[in-house]
């Protein structure tokens, strides 16, 4: 099995194409190679929802990092006009706007992209800019499907560039102070661990399907998904709810606990059991259009025996533990159990009912509790541009190969919800990407692309 500095050392220098000098750079990748002093460029694509908190936070940097923000990316253009409000306001540089991302990857100016657009759009848009020599921060998950992360690794060990995903909790001090003391034996042998996404959500109604808007870029918007007629219910922020484009709350929300998990559990490696059930529960389906679970439980077992619980809850819900955590994570171990919600974390050892280890830090408070990392992001996108400055993926809080091995925990959840029993994985490292004697589930590792939005087999 390969840990994750191997993996990315067997990567770099099995990487196929034109080198130059033998310094390890390929020539698409060689041109954004940047000084530590040097102007960083980069531009936003998808600039809506999280796209509003990736524009923040390079506009933030535009001083301290010497970041400038150049291009606004996205399909639709009535979101342009506030965006570049933003940016001029924030930085006083007005940004170019466009709604093909392939034009921004050819922009020679632009040294990195940073991708907030829907799900499915993840991988090919990461993977072009790859080609196009870029780095790339892109949201989570990394993918939409288990076989797209694959060719993701592969692309950026192969252009050479660095690429982020965004598990802001990686950055977070808290986050990572509460990991270490899991790691240095706090609560003992960690045996099993717990995430949550509990966040009730309301019907969204249901609508007739009709012509897009004039702003819309339709057929760019739909991309690699096939092709249906643009219904206003399935377009902005509800794309997460249908299995072409998102993944449900167990693949929205879900990914950044099912990371912290498989972190606390210190598993560099797939599991090699899921089982995922659920529904669609207090929402009529004749009032709403919705097809992924509200409702989902999700277990997962490793080839040591350690297990990997997580819970979706989309309708009203209690809190679990002292913490009254409703997006967060739970340890338990042969000495004592851990509870971190958000940045907050406490240690319990065996049946005492008062901590006895927890957070120093106080955790900033956000506007919205239910989202917690909001306060936080920043130096998740700090730690990008340090990565990019210093040439090294080894920098990288969340390097490609960590985003993907988390990301699949909720994919293969929802093939386990789909197919409606459980599932035995091959286990081990992404050369492992199978499931046991099962066609039917491991035909839901990829999907059907629509030309020309194909993923390649060669990136």
């Amino acid at each position: 099995m390969q840990d994750r500095r191997n993996f990315i050392k067997k990567s770099v220098m099995g990487a196929t194409g034109a080198m130059i000098g033998g310094m390890g750079f390929s020539a698409k990748s060689y041109g954004s190679i940047v000084g530590s002093n040097a102007r960083l460029t980069v531009a936003v694509i998808g600039i809506s929802g999280r796209g509003t908190s990736h524009i923040s936070s390079f506009c933030a940097m535009k001083d301290s990092q010497n970041v400038r923000l150049k291009t606004l990316c996205d399909v639709d253009e009535k979101f342009w006009a506030e965006g570049v409000k933003t940016v001029t306001t924030k930085t006083g540089a007005k940004p170019l706007t466009e709604w093909d991302m392939r034009k921004v990857f050819d922009d020679k100016e632009i040294d990195a992209v940073s991708m907030a657009t829907p799900n499915h759009w993840h991988a090919l848009g990461t993977i072009w800019a790859c080609q196009a020599g870029k780095h790339v921060y892109v949201e989570k998950p990394s993918n939409h499907n288990i076989w797209e992360g694959r060719k993701m690794i592969e692309a950026a060990r192969k252009y050479n560039v660095r690429v982020q995903v965004g598990f802001q909790n990686r950055s977070l001090a808290n986050v990572r102070e509460a990991i270490k003391f899991l790691h240095d034996g706090g609560i003992g042998d960690v045996y099993m661990a717990r995430g949550l996404c509990i966040k009730p959500r309301d019907s969204f109604g249901i609508a007739k399907d009709s012509a897009p808007p004039a702003t819309l870029h339709y057929d760019r918007w739909l991309g690699p998904a096939s092709y249906r007629p643009y219904n206003e219910k399935r377009s902005h922020y509800n794309w997460h709810w249908f299995w072409d484009t998102g993944n449900g709350d167990t693949g929205n929300q879900g990914p950044h606990q099912f990371d912290v998990a498989r972190w606390g559990l210190n598993k560099n490696e797939h599991p090699i059991s899921v089982y995922s059930s659920g529904g669609i529960y207090g929402i009529d389906p004749k009032e709403c259009a919705q097809e992924t679970p509200n409702t989902q439980t999700s277990l997962f077992t490793y080839e040591d025996g350690k297990t990997l619980e997580f819970e979706t809850r989309g309708r009203y819900s209690n809190g679990e533990s002292s913490l009254d955590t409703r997006v967060g994570n739970m340890f338990f171990g042969t000495e004592g159990y851990l509870e971190l919600n958000g940045e907050t974390w406490k240690a319990f050892r065996k049946r005492e009912t008062e901590p006895f280890a927890g957070s120093k830090k106080k955790a900033a408070q956000p506007a919205d509790p239910t989202f917690r990392l909001a306060a936080g992001g920043g130096e998740h996108y700090e730690n990008f541009i340090n990565a990019i400055r210093e040439q090294k993926n080894e920098i990288l809080n969340c390097d490609i190969l960590e985003g993907v091995y988390s990301s699949a925990l909720p994919l293969m959840a929802n093939i386990s919800y789909r197919l409606k029993r459980s599932l035995n994985f091959m286990g081990g490292d992404l050369d492992n990407e199978k499931f046991v004697n099962d066609p039917q589930a491991d035909a839901m590792l990829t999907r059907s692309y629509r030309p020309p939005y194909v993923v390649p087999n060669e990136v």
